[in-house]
């Protein structure tokens, strides 16, 4: 079966074989379709910075196999309660002045409370962080319809829940919430008129063909999803994939540029998982089409690379920050 071609027009329907034909070209030729592509759709050389905090941490029900913050895991992790308004909002200004444009707030929650005063909190952090002039994003597990109407009127701008791998390979990782309660969650956000921020993780021992499938659900929403954060598995102690298999970062970077082309319109991120990749391996993900990343020593309870580290790696590769449109 030929694989999808670099086109103007936005997909919906590519089959599993067709990402899987495209994933598999030589590499120089998938690299070429992808740079084509984000050349055609983006300002190649400019990338958005976002900045990541963990506003309420550990003590999840879920039991993601990959996170630490989950109640049913032994990481080596410090349970702490909800951000007070000021942390936050101190948090949101040091991260506008380094460069970020977009401020993601994320709480390790099966779903945000809706009595008594916390939801609450989360309106008035959300409404904060938009004073700002940045975009606010939150990533607070599951919502129901009400739920994803008040954050938006709130100023929420984008909300991020992966799908984190395909249907087949996601009960290997979870079993305490459906895949088809993810969906549920992203209909309820684009019904409420919020953008979508919505990826995956390689690298939990899944199949390449687990993420053709996890690219191809993601290619059949409708619209893509805005942004699409593309993460490397980050291996913690005490969780249950602490002991995956290093995934070969070619793998990573034919995600990346089956992304880029099957969803050209979608901002593509770089995310989790840097501190493992060398300036090489990241300027490849970039090439592959990549064009956000998160800035900041921490992304939720795992390392990330030094703000200055990357300042000079993208003035290295010749590439800049998203200005701010505030």
């Amino acid at each position: 079966m030929s694989s999808p071609r670099v086109s103007d027009q936005t997909r919906h329907d590519y089959c599993a074989d067709g990402i899987a034909s495209l994933y598999a070209l030589p590499f120089t030729s998938l690299l070429r379709q992808a740079q084509e592509v984000h050349h055609r759709h983006h300002a190649a050389a400019q990338v958005q910075l976002c900045s990541l905090l963990s506003i309420k941490t550990g003590g999840c029900r879920e039991d993601c196999g990959y996170c630490p913050q989950s109640a049913h895991h032994n990481a080596d992790l410090q349970a702490e309660p909800l951000l007070n308004l000021d942390t936050i909002t101190t948090a949101a200004r040091r991260a506008k002045q380094r460069g970020a444009t977009r401020f993601c707030m994320g709480a390790a929650w099966r779903s945000p409370p809706t009595r008594g005063k916390v939801f609450a909190r989360l309106l008035e952090a959300a409404a904060a962080v938009k004073a700002l002039g940045l975009q606010v994003c939150m990533t607070l597990g599951m919502l129901d319809a009400e739920q994803a109407r008040q954050l938006k009127r709130a100023g929420v701008y984008a909300y991020n829940h992966n799908l984190d791998t395909s249907p087949r390979y996601y009960p290997q990782v979870i079993t305490t919430r459906t895949y088809a309660d993810r969906l549920a969650t992203l209909r309820h956000v684009r019904a409420a008129g919020m953008t979508i921020c919505c990826g995956g993780i390689v690298g939990m021992g899944e199949e390449r063909s687990d993420r053709v499938e996890l690219l191809q659900q993601l290619s059949s929403l409708n619209p893509h999803p805005e942004s699409v954060p593309i993460n490397l598995l980050v291996r913690v102690q005490g969780t249950p994939l602490a002991s995956a298999k290093d995934l070969d970062v070619f793998e990573l970077v034919r995600t990346i540029a089956t992304a880029r082309i099957i969803m050209p319109y979608s901002r593509v991120r770089l995310s989790a998982g840097r501190t493992q990749l060398s300036d090489e391996a990241q300027a490849l993900c970039f090439l592959a089409g990549a064009n956000s990343i998160f800035m900041g020593e921490k992304l939720l309870t795992t390392a990330n690379p030094d703000v200055d580290a990357d300042m000079q790696l993208l003035q290295r590769l010749g590439l800049q920050p998203l200005a701010s449109t505030s």
